[in-house]
């Protein structure tokens, strides 16, 4: 199957969505955002690996990943087209607290920083997740560890954050951002949580991607549905698809909420014509990945 041959309608961008600006023949790399990506542990190359090479199907001009030193050489191995740089580790293989100043110097020429797939979890991880919330100036998508790490602070929301932040939970993440309260905790009905995203999100002053079937994205003022993607996308690794589809989204100048509900969109229709290829039984995040560029190519302005 060419996969950039498909028509389905279905995969036609909607009218309401923002769109990527025609590309210049004298730009260069740099003029299409500079995406970091703090990532990885021992046993999780592969979702340092997935949100990067993401990023670069999704446009992002120029994309370094910070992964743990013992696993920068697996990591480097699947795009010779991501730049690696492995940092201190403590003995599990997940990031040192003597990485922060490294990761601090790596973040600053960067338009956008990703934090958090793979990241596994430790106390050095919640000091350094929590350092970086507060200090990063440039716009920071928060993603899975890096979720959990934040939460260890019963009053995340309150504490103040240089940038622009993105978080995006799956309902089980978003509890954990809820804290342990039991006037907060919820029970799992899907408006129940959408009502939840939808204060955090204006409490912190954050965008929210509520993952799962028809994800919510709000800034606490407006929030969109999305209505793409199918369940053979429940597979791992998805996530960090998504991730890296977002930061360079964000890189290329678009809004944090703009950024996210395209970034869904894309995620979805990626995914959906992977399913297209496969199937939902055996659609992989790779997969999703591959399919890109379908979607990719509908959001260009003519």
């Amino acid at each position: 199957m060419d996969k950039s041959s498909d028509k389905s309608p279905d995969f036609e961008l909607p009218a309401d969505l923002p769109r990527l600006p025609r590309r210049q023949s004298d730009s260069s790399e740099y003029d299409y955002g500079r995406v970091v990506i703090v990532a990885g542990s021992r046993g999780m190359a592969g979702a340092a690996a997935l949100s990067s090479m993401a990023a670069l199907r999704s446009g992002a001009g120029l994309v370094e990943v910070i992964v743990p030193e013992s696993i920068q050489a697996t990591v480097a191995g699947f795009d010779p087209c991501v730049m690696t740089y492995g940092l201190p580790e403590d003995s599990e293989g997940r990031f040192a607290l003597s990485a922060l100043a490294h990761i601090h110097k790596r973040c600053k020429r960067a338009d956008v920083v990703a934090l958090g797939p793979g990241l596994g979890r430790s106390d050095d991880l919640v000091a350094i997740v929590h350092d970086l919330w507060k200090t990063l100036s440039m716009p920071a998508v928060i993603d899975a560890d890096a979720l959990w790490a934040l939460a260890q602070n019963s009053e995340w929301q309150k504490v103040k954050h240089a940038g622009v932040r993105v978080l995006t939970p799956h309902a089980g993440e978003l509890q954990y951002l809820l804290g342990d309260n039991p006037s907060r905790r919820l029970s799992h009905p899907r408006k129940d949580l959408e009502h939840a995203a939808i204060r955090v999100a204006k409490e912190a002053g954050v965008v929210i991607i509520l993952k799962g079937s028809a994800s919510l994205v709000t800034d606490g003022t407006t929030s969109t549905h999305n209505k793409t993607g199918n369940p053979g996308m429940a597979t791992a690794g998805t996530g960090d698809v998504l991730t890296g589809i977002i930061t360079a989204l964000v890189g290329q100048q678009l809004s944090a909420f703009d950024a996210a509900r395209l970034g869904v969109w894309i995620h979805g229709v990626a995914g959906d014509a992977a399913s297209i290829e496969c199937g939902e039984y055996s659609l992989t995040a790779s997969q999703v990945i591959g399919c890109l560029p379908i979607p990719i190519k509908r959001c260009v302005a003519t």
